[in-house]
């Protein structure tokens, strides 16, 4: 065997080799927090790893009076469900206006909508907090599910993948007496899948996990959302952290159960979208 054949056949095992160890390396906090979950207080500041005894606290933090764990997963699901689905909705109606209609300046107010995703999000939430409370909503769950139902980004995707598809398809649509409903719902809406799934699961791990927002308009404890929720395992019960590790395991399995399920689609789409775009 010469050197050259040796060299391509050992790269490729270095390779995957190195980016196994990057993979272990990136899941040791998870394992750790796991971990941590099923350890007893006593053992936060030990050295080992696995717990000498192990602890439910799962069954704690769902049993703990103060609190109703169940009700901020309830809330947090509801509200990312539904600023999922507004999401995708207004974003696959303006991409379609934007990529697939004619009509008196249309790329300068497209030019024009994108200019919004320059502006800090900051900057934004003080004009939709006094928004919210001229509406009256604060201190609910429509009021964070409303503002963050528009998203340019969003309309931008979708547009991608609509501007990739054969102008032919619309023209054989109007031949056959097809409406614009129809030529958007049954065709277009459809082969645009990929972009639809992958902008879906972008805004379900980005509001699952928004913090800020729910912090600044909510008031009531009941109305929490789990990343606001899990503030009260760092102020009433103190340095409970197997408490929070606990909390923290059960507040990520929805992502990862998303991940899983359509890591597929994911991937399709961003391929997809970075050839048509």
């Amino acid at each position: 065997m010469s050197m050259t054949e040796l060299h391509r056949q050992v790269r490729p095992c270095l390779f995957h080799a190195m980016l196994a160890l990057i993979g272990v390396l990136l899941l040791l906090p998870f394992v750790w927090m796991v971990l941590c979950s099923f350890k007893p207080l006593a053992e936060m500041a030990s050295s080992q790893w696995v717990p000498s005894s192990p602890v439910n606290n799962y069954a704690k933090v769902l049993s703990i009076r103060e609190i109703s764990f169940a009700g901020w997963y309830w809330n947090s699901l509801f509200v990312t469900a539904s600023v999922t689905l507004l999401q995708v909705l207004t974003s696959s109606f303006a991409a379609f206006s934007f990529s697939r209609l004619e009509w008196p300046g249309r790329d300068r107010l497209f030019l024009l909508y994108m200019g919004t995703t320059m502006l800090p999000g900051l900057v934004m939430m003080i004009p939709n907090y006094q928004l919210m409370v001229t509406l009256r909503l604060t201190d609910s769950l429509l009021g964070l599910i409303l503002p963050s139902s528009f998203t340019a980004f969003g309309t931008f995707l979708l547009r991608q993948f609509m501007l990739g598809l054969p102008k032919a398809i619309d023209e054989a649509a109007e031949i056959d007496g097809a409406s614009k409903w129809q030529l958007f719902w049954e065709i277009i809406l459809p082969l645009s899948r990929p972009g639809v799934i992958s902008l879906a699961i972008f805004t379900f791990v980005g509001n699952y996990n928004s913090f800020f927002w729910p912090l600044v308009m909510l008031k009531s404890p009941h109305n929490y959302t789990l990343p606001v929720g899990l503030l009260f395992f760092n102020n009433s019960q103190g340095q409970e952290i197997p408490l929070l590790m606990a909390a923290a395991v059960m507040t990520m399995l929805p992502m990862v159960l998303v991940f899983l399920v359509f890591q597929k689609h994911l991937v399709k789409g961003i391929q997809a979208g970075a050839v048509k775009g």
